[in-house]
């Protein structure tokens, strides 16, 4: 999986950029606040989801511009584009080889992992924050997770605005939803749990001498099948209806990640560990991938050579270039990356414009 061109339109800083592209290591430097975040932004957003910021649409959109924004990517032979119009400024719309799309089919032609400093706080903070990590990870895998969790929210959703009703909807119609919501969550469940399970099995084979080997799990214990998910949404309907919202179910699982060798839950341990544990889970990940899929997923890491030192950075570089793929960082300093192999491609970053080293 490897952009030949990236070209952004009224992105962040960028009012157009046209950057050609290449297989192995895309090294971007610049100050802070020259927009380097900002490419690896646009390439994330070629994927499902919110991007590496999850941020708003309407925050993506450059500031002085008419309020429109577009991302477009070559793949080999494909075209990928996504963005919004001046029209719809709060509405993305995805095309593949200029035909438009759901923006969950983008799955299907790309994996893209990544790693940024704010997912430094990911063991610390809320839950809704590991399950968003835990669904990226699922879906790099199999593409089709990202349609059933969309269909598992909107069935939620239109739940939940019947349960907060103060006059009680038609039981069948709630029981319709239950039946979706089953459905979907059984298929939400299973892809998650089947990808701990492998994500385990290659984590136990990874090498531990470079970063901490983690163990990860889901809080919610085992997998739930259709006919248990729906037991349990009937069985909880009184607390829901209290409630005025679907209180159980896969949108309440919890991503838990141990530190193998101090058999430590991961909030405990030190933020340099928190780190290694999160390269090691990425990592393990990307060598799964492109097992199942026959290829490697691109790899976005924002800042993170800043924060190893000498000896695992040029270990983290020799292992990335050893298992190929395309890979782009960012830094604040070229020498960050001196170890990277000489077929790299380095640019400097400077207020929205991107120029060749």
């Amino acid at each position: 999986m490897t952009l030949s061109q990236l070209t952004l339109h009224n992105f962040r800083n960028y009012a157009e950029l046209r950057l050609n592209a290449a297989p192995g290591f895309m090294v971007f430097s610049g100050a802070n606040g020259a927009g380097k975040t900002n490419i690896l932004e646009a390439v994330s957003l070629l994927a499902p989801g919110r991007g590496l910021r999850r941020a708003a649409l309407r925050d993506i959109a450059r500031q002085s511009g008419p309020g429109d924004f577009a991302v477009a990517a070559q793949l080999d032979d494909v075209h990928l584009g996504s963005g919004t119009s001046i029209e719809t400024p709060e509405r993305r719309k995805t095309r593949i080889n200029e035909a438009t799309v759901p923006t969950n089919d983008l799955a299907e032609w790309l994996s893209i992992l990544w790693l940024t400093p704010a997912m430094d706080r990911l063991f610390t903070e809320g839950a809704s924050g590991r399950r968003n990590f835990l669904d990226r990870l699922v879906t790099a895998l199999e593409p089709s997770h990202a349609r059933n969790c969309a269909r598992y929210e909107a069935a939620r959703r239109e739940r939940n605005k019947l349960l907060s009703d103060p006059y009680p909807a038609d039981k069948d119609w709630i029981d319709g939803l239950d039946t979706q919501l089953a459905q979907y969550g059984a298929y939400v469940a299973e892809a998650r749990g089947q990808m701990i399970a492998a994500l385990n099995h290659r984590l136990e084979q990874s090498e531990s001498n470079i970063f901490a080997t983690p163990t990860v799990e889901l809080a919610d214990g085992q997998m739930r099948s259709e006919q248990q998910l729906y037991r349990m949404l009937q069985q909880n309907m009184a607390a829901d209806r209290a409630a005025g919202r679907t209180i159980r179910g896969p949108h309440r699982t919890d991503l838990h990640v141990i530190h193998s060798a101090k058999q430590q839950p991961a909030e405990k341990c030190s933020t340099g560990e928190q780190k290694a544990l999160l390269f090691s889970i990425i990592l393990a990940h990307a060598d799964l991938i492109a097992e199942r899929r026959d290829a490697r997923p691109i790899l976005l890491l924002d800042e993170v050579a800043a924060h190893l030192d000498p000896q695992r950075r040029a270990a983290l570089f020799g292992k990335l270039a050893e298992r190929g793929g395309q890979v782009w960082l960012t830094g604040t300093e070229p020498d960050l990356f001196k170890d990277i192999p000489a077929d790299a491609l380095h640019f400097e970053v400077s207020d929205g414009t991107v120029t060749r080293r």
